[in-house]
């Protein structure tokens, strides 16, 4: 795939080593990788972030709506709030005859992953995925263990504790991070 010219000189992300779970991901190559066009294309990418409850402060909604627009350069991105982990369930295809969907759960448990990890996990799922990708945020008091065992991956955003509506701002704008990653664009070069 091609490269813009103006993007092959910038430093990309480094060639650190990408895990995740279903174990060792490629490396990201910044002379390869960086201003690379998706595997996918981008009317194919189905992206679900989906949150348990209805959002109180209107400043969460307003930063929802920002990085679900900007999420739409490069995928079918929507937002979706469910009342409780059954619809979140049923959301994903677990129950019923809805499409399946990938499930990645954020959880205070789950792996924490940089933001070019995370690049790399999006990419291993397109590139051998055509199942939309649910990330979740489980309920203010958590996800119950069931949960967490149906989903196919759980996500930490790291050791600390934050209010479960900046949770999701913090989702939202890391999966928009790991698409300016896999694109090359200048977002994230300057971090």
């Amino acid at each position: 795939m091609l490269r813009p010219a103006r993007e092959q000189s910038r430093k990309g992300p480094s060639g650190k080593e990408l895990e995740a779970a279903s174990g060792k991901l490629e490396k990201l190559d910044p002379a390869k990788d960086v201003g690379q066009e998706c595997p996918t294309h981008t009317s194919f990418v189905k992206l679900t972030i989906a949150w348990i409850g209805k959002t109180k402060n209107p400043a969460i909604q307003s930063l929802t709506d920002e990085y679900l627009k900007r999420l739409r350069q490069f995928a079918e991105a929507d937002g979706v709030a469910v009342k409780d982990e059954a619809a979140l369930v049923k959301l994903c295809g677990y129950a019923g005859k809805s499409t399946r969907r990938r499930l990645v759960l954020l959880d205070s448990r789950g792996k924490q992953l940089s933001s070019e990890e995370l690049a790399g996990f999006v990419r291993e799922h397109l590139d051998r995925n055509l199942a939309p990708l649910v990330f979740a945020i489980g309920a203010a008091d958590g996800s119950s263990d069931e949960l967490r065992r149906k989903a196919d991956f759980v996500l930490s955003l790291g050791k600390m504790t934050l209010a479960h509506e900046l949770a999701r701002v913090v989702l939202l704008e890391q999966v928009y991070r790991a698409f300016t990653i896999l694109k090359g664009h200048p977002y994230h070069l300057g971090h």
